[in-house]
């Protein structure tokens, strides 16, 4: 089987607007979320999200292509840029040419649509913009990162809900193992911060409205004092490459993907199946496909969205899937501070967990002040700060509405 490898990133995320920024966030255990500001919040329950700050689409694209963009479909080309940069393939057009995009969306253009429908109503249902369809639709982020960067492989856009990120990664590792590519950016992307994505996901009573006071103190997973998750958004690529055709040109790299495992819960549409069985399968499933006993796994990066659902199911998933090897292994949720990038979310963590093997360090889930251990929650989180420690292998775990699971595995690069 081939090997694949990382030899670029990049990302857009509410803690920055680089890898690096971003990276320089979690380490230092500083949270992205704070009072809506990009529009008024006075009609929603929710006063607070985890926005992207200070992007201007015009550092990565002309003026023409991003008007005809959703933020979403900008976040994802302007990772997309960073990371082609990163892995210095950004003018290997003959590389390019072949090479494909694996792009996981949770929602799409939720703020084109919600625009357009106002236009549809005002106008009596005569007019609505004429970019709507193509702009809020889910395959059109992946769409623009081929068209802007002349990449011709195979385009394929994965909506698993908060999985999809993590799902793109596993079915581009997948793909390469098998030879149909040598070269595949596989990430997330995902903007649902308008008024349509906050009262959808408040009347599903799944958001956290109770800190408007203190904001970055609203995203506390594993904590007894948390009511829900804090919406975010942003993107983040990964460039995923043959290890042979890595060497070859004398790429860097930053880890190996050695294993991908998912299921499917068959449960129900919003609410995880409380007994874990089968998340905890896409565990085992990663592990087998990795080749690795649970006890070689030094971090795990958790979906840990602070609902009580998902916090106590998943260190459920954990005692199944790991057994003894549970109680020594280090986990983090990084969404304390990113809040939940939804289709973004396995993406973005996926580039936490190759941070963390790059450096030797391990993430705090941060508001951990109690663990809910009544609750579940009795594993060891990393509360509120991070830990230095050695990592060679990092699994990145998400679990999505309607009963998606996905886990990604990376190794130290050797």
């Amino acid at each position: 089987m081939r090997r694949v490898v990382v030899t670029g990133l990049g990302c857009v995320s509410p803690l920055g607007n680089s890898v690096d920024e971003t990276w320089a966030a979690v380490r230092a255990g500083k949270s992205g979320i704070a009072t809506i500001a990009h529009i008024d919040p006075a009609p929603f329950k929710v006063k607070y999200d985890a926005e992207v700050k200070n992007f201007n689409p015009n550092d990565y694209m002309d003026e023409a292509a991003a008007r005809k963009m959703a933020r979403f479909s900008q976040y994802a080309v302007a990772a997309a840029k960073q990371a082609l940069e990163d892995s210095s393939l950004i003018d290997q057009k003959d590389v390019l040419d072949t090479a494909g995009i694996y792009l996981g969306v949770g929602i799409g253009g939720f703020e084109v649509m919600e625009n357009s429908m106002k236009s549809y109503f005002d106008s009596n249902f005569q007019r609505i913009p004429p970019m709507s369809v193509p702009e809020l639709i889910p395959n059109e982020a992946a769409a623009n990162i081929s068209i802007s960067f002349g990449l011709h492989g195979a385009t394929h856009t994965i909506v698993t809900a908060c999985a999809s990120g993590t799902d793109a990664i596993g079915d581009a590792l997948d793909n390469i193992r098998v030879g149909r590519h040598d070269v595949l950016l596989a990430g997330g992307a995902e903007s649902t911060e308008n008024g349509f994505g906050f009262i959808g996901f408040t009347v599903l009573h799944a958001l956290s409205t109770k800190w408007a006071d203190a904001p970055e103190k609203s995203s506390r997973p594993f904590d007894k004092q948390r009511d829900g998750f804090v919406m975010g958004e942003g993107s983040t690529i990964l460039v995923l490459e043959e290890y042979e055709h890595a060497k070859k040109r004398g790429a860097k790299i930053y880890a190996e993907v050695i294993g991908y495992g998912a299921s499917s819960d068959g449960y129900h549409l919003t609410a995880p199946n409380p007994d874990g069985v089968i998340g905890a399968r896409a565990m085992t499933l990663a592990l087998k496909d990795a080749g690795l006993k649970p006890e070689e796994v030094d971090y795990y990066n958790a979906h840990g969205t602070s609902t009580k659902l998902n916090d106590a199911g998943e260190t459920k998933m954990l005692h199944m899937a790991f057994g003894e090897a549970a109680k020594k292994l280090h986990i983090s949720s990084t969404k304390s501070m990113t809040g939940h990038c939804l289709g973004n979310a396995g993406s973005l963590e996926a580039m936490l967990s190759i941070k963390a093997i790059q450096d030797n360090f391990i993430p705090p889930t941060i508001n951990l002040d109690e663990p809910d251990v009544e609750g579940g929650c009795d594993l060891d989180y990393t509360p509120n700060k991070g830990i230095e420690t050695n990592v060679n292998v990092a699994m990145s775990g998400n679990f999505g509405f309607g009963g998606h699971n996905g886990i990604v595995v990376f190794r130290k690069a050797n």
